[in-house]
């Protein structure tokens, strides 16, 4: 499983010191079984009471930042609330078949406070949902990355919190 690379390509900078260091702590901890990378694009600020044209040329922005750091070859995973919702045994199952079918690198794409644009969407090779609900973008990195720790643990049987 050491071969496969898992990047997280995210919109913004984390701000708080508690995020960072969460961030922090699992791409320490994932370092044991995959090389991981966060590649941040800089997000655009969005004014107070934008229109909906408005916010789609933000989400452009972004969209064009994003589909940058992603290679043809990438295996693409776009977190969006419309996504396939599994639990976390699921998704380390779908993980390691991803790896054993030669996807040796992962691609997980987070929005900025608009979420993705369709061009994202639409290049993405799957959607992925965690909940119903809006999280704050730099809380969904954590949630992330504890998953893909999570799945990792699973996948190597070994002990994780239920």
């Amino acid at each position: 499983m050491g071969g496969l690379s898992i990047r997280i390509a995210c919109v913004g900078k984390i701000k708080e010191a508690f995020f960072r260091d969460a961030v922090a702590e699992y791409v320490k901890r994932l370092g044991a079984y995959c090389k991981l990378t966060v590649t941040e694009v800089a997000d655009e600020k969005t004014k107070e009471h934008a229109s909906e044209t408005e916010e789609q040329l933000v989400k452009e922005k972004e969209a064009k930042r994003i589909l940058g750091v992603i290679k043809d070859t990438d295996y693409v995973v776009a977190l969006a609330i419309e996504g396939k919702n599994p639990d976390s045994v699921t998704l380390a199952e779908h993980i390691e078949r991803l790896a054993i079918q030669g996807n040796s690198t992962i691609v997980f794409v987070i929005g900025g406070s608009l979420g993705l644009h369709q061009s994202v969407l639409k290049r993405a090779d799957e959607l992925l949902s965690f909940s119903a609900m809006t999280f704050p973008h730099q809380l969904m990195r954590v949630i992330l990355l504890e998953q893909l720790y999570r799945s990792f643990r699973i996948q190597n049987h070994e002990p994780y919190h239920k």
